[in-house]
C-alpha cells in the first residue's frame, strides 16, 4: 500500500522534472539563436559603417578634386578674357590697317597712288606726331652717351630683384623689393639706413595683398606698380602709404613670352622716365621684338603702343629715358652687358649712329635696370648687389 502511494507520488514529480528540463533545453537553444543573431548584426554595423567611412573618404577625394578644377577653370576664364580682348586690340589694328590699304589701293589691280592721297597720308603723319610730342614733352632733348661709373651700394638679398626711390617725391626712402616671386616691401629712411648692417631690422614693411612677378616693378608718386603674380598681364597700382589697391589694368598682347631672354622671369618690366609710367614687354607676333606702352599713371589708361626694331634675344633688361628705349644685352653665362639697341618714339635719335656702350668694370648680369630721372642715374640689381651707374649724356641729334 505504501508503494503503491509513493509511485502516485513520483510520476507527477519526474513528469514535472522533465518537463523542466525540456524547457531549460529550449531556452538554451533559443539564446544561442539569440547570440547568433546579435552576432551577425554586429558584423553588417561593423561593415556598414566601414562603408560609410568609405564613401567619406571617397567624397572628400571628388571635393578636392571638384574645386581644384574649379579654380584651374577660374585661370583659364581669366587667361581667355585676356586672350579676347588682345585678338580686339589687334583686329582694330587690322582693321585700321585694311582700311586705310583699301584707301590708297584698288581691290583688284595695283594702280598709282593719287597724289591727293599721298599729302594726305603726310599730313595725318605729321598731325600723329605733334600729338605725340605735345603728350610726350618734346622739350625732354637729351640722349644717352656714355656710362661713366658705377658705385656698388651693398650685396643684400636673393640672386634677382630690384630696388629704388621714388622720382615723384621729395623725399630720400629706398625700397626694396627682393627676389622675382614675393609680396613684401622694404622702405628705408634714406640711402644709410639702407646700407647698414642691419638693414631690415631699421626697415619698415609692407605687405602687398598679391604677390608681384619678375623684377619689374617701379615706386612713383606714393604708388606701386607691378605685374601680379599667376596673371597673363594684369598691373596692379598700390598705395604703399594706405596698403591698398587703387586700380589695376590689362596690358593687351604681353605675358605670354619673356620681356627679355635672359631674364625669363620677367614678363612685363615696368619703366620711368621724364614722360611718367611706360610698360616693356616682348610678343610672339612680333618675332619677339619688344613692345613698348605709355601709360597714363593717374587713370592707368593706354596712350600709345610702339614696335620696336629691338629684339628680345640675348637681352637682359631696359629702361627708358627721355622719350628712349635703352635695351641692355649679355652673354647667357654673363659677361659684360651692353646697350646695343636704341629706340626713340619720336624718331628725334639716330639709332644707326649710336656706339655700342659698355657697362664699366663688372662681368655678371642683371635682373634689374630702372633708370631714374630726377637724379639721371640708374638703379641696377646685379647678382644680389644694389649698384648706381651714374650716366654721360648728350644732346640728341
Amino acid at each position: 500500500m505504501v508503494v503503491l502511494q509513493l509511485r502516485f507520488l513520483l510520476v507527477p514529480f519526474l513528469t514535472s522534472v522533465m518537463g523542466a528540463a525540456q524547457y531549460m533545453m529550449q531556452d538554451a537553444v533559443l539564446m544561442n539563436y539569440i547570440d547568433r543573431r546579435f552576432l551577425s548584426l554586429e558584423k553588417r554595423l561593423e561593415k556598414c559603417n566601414q562603408d560609410i567611412l568609405d564613401y567619406v573618404e571617397e567624397f572628400r577625394d571628388f571635393s578636392k578634386m571638384v574645386l581644384s578644377r574649379l579654380a584651374g577653370l577660374n585661370n583659364h576664364k581669366a587667361e581667355v578674357k585676356s586672350e579676347v580682348e588682345n585678338l580686339l586690340t589687334r583686329i582694330e589694328r587690322a582693321q585700321r590697317d585694311i582700311d586705310y590699304f583699301g584707301s590708297v589701293t584698288d581691290s583688284n589691280t595695283c594702280t598709282e597712288v593719287h597724289e591727293d592721297l599721298v599729302k594726305q597720308q603726310l599730313f595725318e603723319e605729321a598731325e600723329e606726331k605733334k600729338k605725340l610730342k605735345l603728350m610726350l614733352n618734346a622739350s625732354c632733348d637729351h640722349m644717352l652717351a656714355g656710362i661713366k661709373s658705377l658705385k656698388v651700394v651693398k650685396k643684400t638679398g636673393d640672386k634677382h630683384g630690384s630696388w629704388m626711390k621714388d622720382p615723384g617725391k621729395k623725399h630720400t626712402k629706398i625700397y626694396l623689393l627682393n627676389g622675382s616671386v614675393n609680396n613684401v616691401i622694404f622702405e628705408f629712411a634714406n640711402i644709410m639706413t639702407f646700407m647698414g648692417s642691419n638693414h631690415t631690422l631699421k626697415a619698415r614693411r609692407v605687405t602687398l595683398p598679391f604677390l608681384w612677378e619678375g623684377t619689374g616693378h617701379i615706386i612713383y608718386q606714393g604708388f606701386l606698380f607691378y605685374h601680379r603674380y599667376g596673371s597673363l598681364n594684369e598691373i596692379i597700382k598700390f598705395n604703399i602709404q594706405k596698403r591698398n589697391i587703387t586700380d589695376q589694368m590689362l596690358l593687351p598682347g604681353a605675358g605670354r613670352i619673356p620681356a627679355y631672354q635672359l631674364s625669363p622671369s620677367m614678363k612685363i618690366d615696368l619703366a620711368l622716365d621724364e614722360q611718367g609710367l611706360w610698360a616693356i614687354h616682348a610678343e610672339p607676333e612680333t618675332g619677339g621684338n619688344i613692345v613698348i606702352t605709355k601709360i597714363n599713371h593717374i587713370t592707368m589708361a593706354i596712350e600709345h603702343t610702339w614696335d620696336t626694331s629691338c629684339n628680345s634675344k640675348d637681352a637682359e633688361a631696359a629702361f627708358m629715358a627721355c622719350n628712349t628705349l635703352y635695351v641692355v644685352y649679355n652673354l647667357p653665362s654673363g659677361g659684360t652687358s651692353r646697350i646695343q639697341c636704341v629706340y626713340d618714339v619720336l624718331d628725334a635719335v639716330n639709332t644707326y649712329e649710336i656706339p655700342v656702350l659698355h657697362f664699366p668694370k663688372r662681368q655678371g648680369s642683371h635682373s634689374t635696370i630702372h633708370y631714374n630721372p630726377k637724379e639721371k642715374q640708374l638703379f641696377a640689381w646685379g647678382d644680389g648687389s644694389q649698384i648706381i651707374y651714374k650716366l654721360h649724356t648728350k644732346q640728341k641729334v
